[in-house]
């Protein structure tokens, strides 16, 4: 990976930041977006020490914010000339239903719709510097998920954070294969992925109860980050992958995506929805 420069979202902890590490130790330069910028500056220390590299930079944004994500992509275009990878890994995962600060629910609003936006706005220079990869961090709940297109934000459903969190990701995935659809011969690959039951902080102080001592009971038989990531380093960095997209990955390996995220007639619906959203058409 020496060279290239590649993108981190959710960098400061958990599978962003083992993956961070991941890259740097392979000789990329690796740009890290976090939310917050004293967790993130500590991560970026930490990363530049074990991996003995300089090439490791901090970027702060919220990806549930669309004015943070253009600021974002703003300063990016501004400051480096190339992006080989893009690797999309935030997530949110909220109990109670709640807003962004664009009025969006949060967790259709940082699963999907920051990861989209951030792509659509690099894609000019993702395109300049191909071959280049994006790379979505999905999970293998999107195949639960059970779909309304005219109630997307849950404003008529009642709401559950599993739900949400499983159509969020059905969201990513079938934007990411329509997305694939549309760059063939840009030399841009798009592609998802499921990382394994991880370890994380995903939810954070806010999970229920119940949810908190179900998930302590399990957490030996999670991954822990560094083992979660290896499917993002697999499918960001192998040579072999060169050119390869529209797929699912599992276990680094191609995996089968459930079969409503793979539906060409909703995945327009959800492009066109994404597209109306953001406001950026590709």
């Amino acid at each position: 990976m020496s060279g290239n420069t590649c993108i981190v979202t959710g960098a400061n902890s958990g599978i962003g930041k083992e993956t961070a590490l991941g890259l740097a130790r392979m000789g990329a330069r690796v740009l890290m977006v976090c939310r917050n910028a004293e967790k993130g500056q500590a991560a970026l220390q930490e990363i530049r020490r074990e991996s003995g590299s300089s090439q490791v930079d901090l970027l702060i944004a919220d990806m549930s914010s669309q004015a943070s994500i253009r600021a974002l992509a703003k300063q990016i275009g501004e400051k480096y000339p190339r992006l080989d990878v893009l690797i999309n890994n935030a997530g949110a995962m909220s109990p109670t239903r709640k807003v962004s600060a664009d009025g969006i629910e949060m967790t259709v609003a940082a699963n999907h719709l920051g990861p989209a936006l951030l792509s659509a706005l690099l894609l000019d220079l993702l395109k300049a510097s191909a071959p280049s990869r994006i790379v979505n961090v999905s999970s293998e709940v999107h195949a639960r998920a059970r779909i309304d297109v005219n109630d997307l934000q849950y404003e008529r459903r009642k709401y559950s954070w599993g739900r949400a969190y499983a159509q969020s990701k059905l969201l990513m995935n079938a934007h990411t294969f329509e997305l694939a659809r549309r760059l063939e011969g840009a030399g841009v690959t798009a592609n998802c992925l499921h990382p394994g039951l991880v370890a994380t902080n995903l939810g954070g102080p806010d999970l229920p109860l119940g949810w908190k001592i179900m998930f302590g009971l399990l957490r030996p038989l999670f991954l822990n980050a560094q083992q979660g990531a290896q499917t993002t380093l697999y499918v960001a960095s192998a040579s072999e992958l060169a050119g390869v997209s529209g797929k699912y990955f599992a276990k680094s390996k191609i995996a089968q995506s459930s079969p409503l995220s793979r539906d060409p007639k909703l995945a327009v619906e959800i492009w066109q929805w994404t597209e109306k959203i953001i406001g950026v058409r590709l």
